[in-house]
């Protein structure tokens, strides 16, 4: 099972990503918690090139240098976790270079948001379930500031940006419901960590009553 957590800075997708972890673990399942860009050490180096290289590429490159770490993260790590029978659990995946190169840089042009689905449908995964977190900018303002840590180049871009991301997300999950569950993460962590257990453990058991076992 391949599930993904997606949203704006600050929303609290790796506090999620790790306390979805623990709690399966806890029940015994077997599970590998990674991140986009990274996962793997060169996608990592891709990822501290991207955020804090300092250099300004053109929409297409970045949006290629985000699929060149995801395809070593894929090839890597995901597709051989999963083919172990793993759970997977990725911070961001392709709906985060939809929304924040697709919407929030590109502004919705056609042939960006068009080149970035098309990679997308080669990356041979698909998320079985997105968790799109949600909360209000003020919030997330207060939070990265909290953390006292540099910013990276996209979470030092202007509120329309991010205004922007955010819709990209929203266009996301409605165009994906089956898949995209909004969350809204403007609770305390444990709450918002109980709806996302709740939801994959019905997932799980709904497999599981629909697997017939060994032969």
């Amino acid at each position: 099972m391949f599930i993904t957590f997606e949203g704006g800075e600050g929303a609290g997708k790796s506090t999620q990503a790790q306390l979805l972890e623990v709690h399966l673990r806890a029940a015994g399942h077997d599970v590998v918690r990674t991140r986009e860009p990274g996962g793997t050490p060169g996608a990592e180096a891709l990822r501290d090139f991207v955020l804090f290289g300092g250099h300004d590429l053109s929409l297409r490159a970045e949006v290629m240098v985000h699929f060149a770490a995801r395809c070593d993260h894929v090839d890597r790590l995901i597709r051989p976790a999963l083919a172990r029978g793993k759970i997977v659990i990725c911070d961001r995946f392709v709906d985060s270079t939809l929304a924040y190169q697709g919407y929030g840089l590109g502004q919705g042009d056609p042939q960006i948001v068009d080149l970035i689905q098309a990679l997308g449908t080669r990356m041979g995964v698909v998320p079985d379930m997105t968790f799109v977190l949600s909360l209000p900018r003020a919030r997330a303002r207060a939070r990265l500031a909290a953390r006292g840590q540099r910013s990276d180049r996209y979470e030092a871009a202007d509120e329309a940006f991010h205004t922007r991301v955010a819709d990209g997300f929203d266009a996301i999950a409605r165009a994906a419901p089956g898949r995209c569950l909004p969350i809204s993460a403007d609770r305390p962590a444990d709450a918002v960590a109980h709806d996302i257990a709740a939801r994959v453990d019905a997932c799980l058991a709904a497999r599981a009553a629909t697997d017939p076992g060994p032969a």
